[in-house]
């Protein structure tokens, strides 16, 4: 029996965990009192990770499909040989175009991306699909916009904020706030502080709320409209923060001026007065902040939903102030900036889509393999996803797919995605390696978590950044040895702190530009080598310690890091390869939130002139047509499900079918009631579901959870098979981001029970 912390890797949350380790296996998981952020929090979930780290689908070997669907054991280099030798052959013959990855730092597995990134440059293309591309993508672009990059993603301070709208989220279940259910039992037992969430249901958090505006489903731009227009037309508005920090408000005063307010609270179905109270106290609050996330990111006008949520807290003056919206730093960088105005980015071969933050949406890609002709994807890497189960359209992407001259798949279980692949390779599961979470979005203090392995790799498993080395070398595009560079890593005293090490890198570098590239593997190779505790994949966290210090010496320096700016870089590296519970490495003032605006002049451009246009059809739009008289809630969280690592289903306490909620009225109109079967259906597809009664829902709303519809050891899809009835068409047509919040549907009873109803 010993003792180890590690992080919860189920939510961007990441809490830290102290857990007990017998012969293998977990079995105590409890909060680490020492993460500098989570502070000893822990949810349900966290506690149920041997499901994660021991069941019956982990990968143990490298394996290659044969021609009859079967798979047999190869050997690691007899697998990457042949890998590299097909990739050199399609890129050689197709270039760029003919090559994609899907995920890459997903399920809480990021370190890796790092790693994955090189292979795209190897093969000089730029198809990068990931799941925060049918999230997030118009939050990312709206902030290019508004801030001057995408990479300026903001934050809360709900902590701190005496004024508090939930819109589309619910962090009692869905977390994505610091401690969530300590931070809304603060909030509620404060008198002087409001609670408000807008949510078509009456969710947990909702529960707890001082005003819960229930609306209707897909009506999020009009409700929001409605407060802005109630806002400013009551002189509520902060004019004074507009004139110092923001550019174009006269732009959008006219559109809001012109709202009719009652009529577009009509179709939210809402009542006016609570509304009006809305507005007047987000306004005229002391602090106000406003949280975000999936329900308005995933349902009708996207990225005019963002676009509204940003301008509640800025024209209202609540950013850049402790208890408002703010922007923070990073220490790594998961989102670039890839703005399509700038005619050097290149668009994709079919659909013409640009990349955002320099990821593509899954929408577009069966038809970027299947509809592009020559320049169409004929081969691709899959790290740490599930394609085939969680992203849209799920017939789609089987025979996109299947049609691929070349799929790899890099994962630790045998998901539904890697039964389709030419070749399977196991990584090693998170508490098996060097791993950390690139989700540290925090603001005025950031910290960072770089989680040791707490078990050997399973059977020939190995960590993604030798599994990318390997491949790298094999396809010739870096050595397998550096002597000089090694030696330097080996030899350099330490109190030198790298730096002769860094000096080498930087002269070979510059004698091979071509090698820049391959950074993260040279450094794996070479510093790597020399780092405690085997921690060679955390190796390219020392330029990244170096460069924040750098940029932003005195956010360090609060943080506990002295002396000189490199001094200061070195002290961080270290740190984070010796604190088991992670590290602070910045500390901010807020008003330096104006420093990390993208624009030159640090001001916020209000205008964007693709929302206004949609704004000001608004007006003009006709309500979506009966033929489907439900509205499904594709993607609800719930107690017991959680993003696709868990694979057994035996993990769940409760809810083993993932019921569909529905209102009581509505199921007395289909002659339903608790556990009974329905068919859900639409022009895509069907699925089957266990009925659960909730009146939390609105009438003519139903919900099913994400997490479902996987097979385990062989079995047919357990659970609701959600992307069987949505489709790679039914999306925003700016960002092609899936409409899974709003999903038109039948339901009608069915008359047995299936036969795959046992879990």
């Amino acid at each position: 029996m010993r003792t180890e912390k590690t992080a919860c890797i189920l939510c961007s949350r990441n809490c830290g965990l102290q857990v007990e380790i017998d012969g293998g296996k977990f079995v105590r998981i409890r909060g680490d009192e020492a993460h500098p952020v989570s502070k000893g929090y822990i949810c349900q979930k966290a506690a149920r990770l041997e499901h994660y780290q021991n069941h019956d689908d982990r990968l143990r070997h490298p394996l290659r499909r044969q021609p009859d669907g079967s798979f047999v054991r190869v050997s690691w280099d007899e697998a990457l040989g042949d890998i590299a030798q097909r990739l050199v052959k399609i890129c050689d013959a197709h270039g760029g175009d003919a090559f994609a990855t899907a995920g890459g730092g997903g399920q809480g597995n990021h370190l890796g991306g790092a790693y994955l990134g090189q292979l795209r440059s190897a093969m000089k293309s730029i198809n990068t699909y990931n799941s925060l591309a049918q999230e997030k993508t118009g939050d990312f672009w709206l902030n290019g916009r508004l801030f001057g990059r995408q990479t300026c993603h903001t934050t809360e301070d709900i902590e701190h904020a005496d004024y508090v709208i939930f819109l589309g989220c619910n962090p009692f279940q869905a977390h994505g706030i610091p401690n969530a259910r300590d931070t809304l039992k603060e909030i509620k037992k404060d008198p002087n502080r409001t609670m408000v969430v807008i949510d078509p249901r009456r969710t947990e958090t909702a529960k707890q709320a001082d005003i819960h505006l229930q609306l209707k489903p897909g009506t999020d731009a009009y409700l929001l409209s409605a407060i802005l227009a109630i806002i400013v037309r009551e002189g509520l508005h902060d004019q004074a923060f507009l004139a110092q920090h923001c550019l174009g408000f006269e732009a959008i005063e006219p559109i809001l001026l012109a709202i009719p307010v009652a009529d577009y609270v009509r179709r939210a179905d809402v009542p006016l007065p609570e509304v009006e109270r809305v507005a007047r106290g987000f306004a005229t609050a002391a602090t106000a902040c406003v949280r975000a996330d999936l329900g308005i990111q995933h349902t009708l006008h996207t990225t005019l939903n963002g676009y509204f949520e940003k301008l509640l807290y800025l024209i209202t003056g609540n950013f850049g102030i402790k208890g408002g919206n703010n922007l923070h730093d990073y220490l790594v960088p998961i989102l670039g900036n890839t703005d399509e105005r700038n005619p050097r980015f290149k668009r994709t071969a079919y659909h013409q889509m640009f990349s955002v933050s320099g990821f593509l949406p899954p929408s577009i890609l069966p038809d970027e393999i299947l509809k592009a002709g020559e320049r169409r994807i004929r081969a691709m890497v899959v790290d740490s996803s599930n394609p085939l189960v969680t992203w849209p359209d799920t017939p789609a992407f089987e025979q996109a797919f299947k049609s691929l001259e070349l799929l790899v798949v890099v994962d630790v279980a045998m998901t539904e995605t890697a039964r389709l692949a030419h070749y399977v390779l196991p990584a090693a599961s998170q508490f098996e390696k060097w791993e950390f979470s690139g989700f540290n979005l925090e603001f005025p203090v950031n910290a960072f978590h770089l989680r040791h392995p707490l078990f050997e790799p399973l059977g020939e498993s190995l960590p993604e950044p030798e599994i990318y080395t390997r491949l790298l070398e094999k396809m010739g595009e870096i050595p397998t040895r550096f002597p000089l560079l090694s030696a330097i890593a080996r030899h350099e005293p330490k109190q030198t702190g790298h730096a002769g090490f860094m000096a080498a890198l930087a002269l070979k570098l510059s004698r091979n530009k071509r090698m820049v590239r391959y950074a993260p593997s040279i450094l794996y190779r070479t510093l790597g080598q020399a780092l405690p505790g085997n921690a060679a994949p955390a190796a390219f966290l020392l330029p990244l310690a170096l460069q924040f210090a750098g940029k932003y010496p005195q956010a360090a320096r609060r943080a506990g890091f002295g002396g000189s700016k490199l001094a200061q870089g070195n002290q961080l590296f270290d740190a984070i390869l010796a604190q088991r519970s992670g590290v602070v490495f910045s500390k901010r003032e807020y008003d330096e939130v104006w420093s990390l605006l993208g624009h030159a002049d640090k001001r916020i451009r209000l205008a964007v002139p693709e929302m206004l246009d949609e704004w000001r059809a608004l007006k003009d739009e006709t309500p979506p047509g009966a033929d489907y008289p439900f509205v499904l809630f594709a993607g609800e969280r719930r107690s017991y499900n959680a993003n696709q690592i868990y694979r057994d289903p035996a993990w769940r306490k409760v809810d083993p079918h993932g019921a569909m909620r529905m209102h009581s009225s509505d199921a007395a109109q289909l002659g339903v009631g608790d556990g009974d079967w329905v068919v859900c259906e639409n022009q895509h597809g069907a699925l089957e579901a266990i009925v659960e009664i909730d009146d939390a829902m609105r009438s003519g709303v139903v919900a099913l959870p994400h997490g479902y519809g996987m097979r385990y050891r062989d079995s047919a899809p357990i659970g609701p098979a959600l992307n069987r009835l949505t489709s790679i068409t039914h999306c925003e047509p700016l960002t092609r981001t899936p409409y899974h919040k709003y999903v038109p549907v039948r339901i009608r009873r069915k008359t047995h029970e299936p036969a795959a109803a046992a879990v």
